[in-house]
């Protein structure tokens, strides 16, 4: 009896192996593929933000002062934001600055002043950008 019974157990074993084999499989492809899709759709979010800031072209993002007037003794804060900068300066310094995307700090003039912001690309290309800062007695 053993010998009529084990030809068919021996097929159905082999049968729910390769149905797990099939269910496994199905699962890793699956998740490889919505992996793929998600790791898709991070490199366009990233592509739109990159382009969204300027590319790889240099550009002035902002540039303002925050109250764009004072009286004499109160300070200001200047925010600045550079895309594809090399070097960013002030003109006049208040501070050694860096390129970055949002930058803010303080300033405390005592007279009305023009503070120039000069953005500098690896090619030398270079952005100017003005504001002027009113300091009222």
């Amino acid at each position: 009896m053993l010998r009529r019974v084990l030809p068919f157990l021996t097929i159905a074993v082999v049968v729910g192996l390769a149905y797990d084999g099939c269910i496994f499989y199905g699962r890793w492809s699956y998740a490889r593929n919505a992996a793929r899709a998600q790791t898709a759709r991070e490199a366009a979010d990233a592509r739109h933000v990159v382009d969204s800031l300027g590319g790889d072209r240099l550009k002035i993002l902002d540039f303002y002062a925050s109250p764009g007037a004072v009286r004499r003794g109160q300070s200001a804060t200047i925010c600045y934001g550079v895309n594809a900068a090399e070097s960013v300066r002030l003109d006049p310094p208040v501070e050694q600055l860096h390129p970055a995307v949002s930058h803010c700090f303080p300033v405390a003039p005592r007279h009305s002043t023009e503070y120039k912001l000069t953005a500098v690309d690896r090619a030398g290309h270079t952005l100017t950008q003005s504001l002027l800062i009113q300091v009222a007695p």
